[in-house]
């Protein structure tokens, strides 16, 4: 058996395309284009490219670039007041804190300025909270896109055996929820659990996100499993996952490449919740 690889890059570009059309209907009918507003804190390479991709793809969709670029040795009162700036211009649907901050700042008490109607990387205490009680909120974006390509492939869910290796905030945690509330029996695997190999066999669809390279082989999957690889590494060679790539895709039904998987997905969502928060926005200005 050799896995059918799952194309992120062309469902991402049809979440784009989607987005798109959304923003187009909203500038129609008078309503003013969404805006993102990504505050970047610091210099870091690897964050600033990040940005840039956000903030070009914000454009291609027709969105208002909100960017802000702060001094590294910005203090935590000062972020604060950028954050509660961003918090109440209603030219802003949306506001990104990208992570990591240095390390002087909190980024918990950051996040905390940032309210749950603009979250959109999903990350505050109160969408977490919505998640958990399987009410509407904005989705952390990792976890909404794989959501997606699952749909998109066709995987069913209700009934499955689901296994997500990783517990963080981020991914792990909530992509448990978002699989949960599609009626997957979910085990959540960490650091602690005995016998991963053996947990993760038994599992219709596996979701990696451990953060470490190669931690899932081609012994932990069943056979026609469908494998989500979230993990992105750099190495000498490239650029490889969480997933052991060349053994797993022989047992596979369905697995995610490193790159090209997951990694288009979490942009596209971003976008995505931009314009939920944006049209959420409105209904409540329409409704005040």
């Amino acid at each position: 058996m050799t896995a059918r690889l799952m194309n992120g890059k062309a469902v991402a570009r049809t979440v784009r395309d989607e987005v798109a059309a959304d923003v187009s209907t909203l500038v129609a009918s008078g309503r003013p284009a969404p805006g993102l507003a990504t505050v970047l804190v610091g210099d870091d390479p690897a964050s600033e490219v990040y940005v840039r991709n956000k903030r070009r793809q914000c454009v291609e969709a027709g969105m208002a670039d909100l960017h802000r670029h702060l001094p590294a040795d910005i203090t935590q009162s000062a972020l604060k007041s950028v954050l509660d700036e961003l918090a109440t211009d209603p030219a802003v649907s949306g506001i990104l804190l990208q992570l990591p901050v240095p390390k002087h700042l909190d980024t918990a008490a950051l996040l905390a300025r940032i309210p749950a109607s603009k979250d959109v990387d999903g990350l505050t205490v109160a969408n977490a909270g919505l998640l958990a009680r399987g009410r509407v909120g904005l989705v952390p974006c990792t976890p909404g896109g794989v959501m997606r390509l699952l749909d998109e492939y066709d995987v069913a869910l209700s009934g499955a055996d689901a296994v997500v290796v990783g517990r963080s905030e981020l991914v792990g945690r909530p992509m448990a929820q978002l699989l949960l509330q599609r009626d997957a029996t979910v085990t959540q695997c960490h650091s602690r659990t005995k016998d991963l190999v053996a947990v993760c066999r038994r599992a219709d669809v596996i979701v990696v996100a451990a953060g470490v390279p190669g931690i899932i082989g081609g012994d932990a999957v069943m056979p026609g499993a469908t494998v989500i690889d979230v993990g992105i590494h750099r190495t000498p060679d490239g650029l490889i996952g969480d997933v052991r790539f060349d053994e797993v895709k022989s047992v596979a039904g369905l697995l995610t490449p490193v790159p090209g998987g997951v990694g288009p997905m979490t942009i596209a969502m971003l976008l995505a919740n931009t314009v939920a928060a944006a049209r959420a926005l409105d209904e409540r200005s329409v409704g005040a």
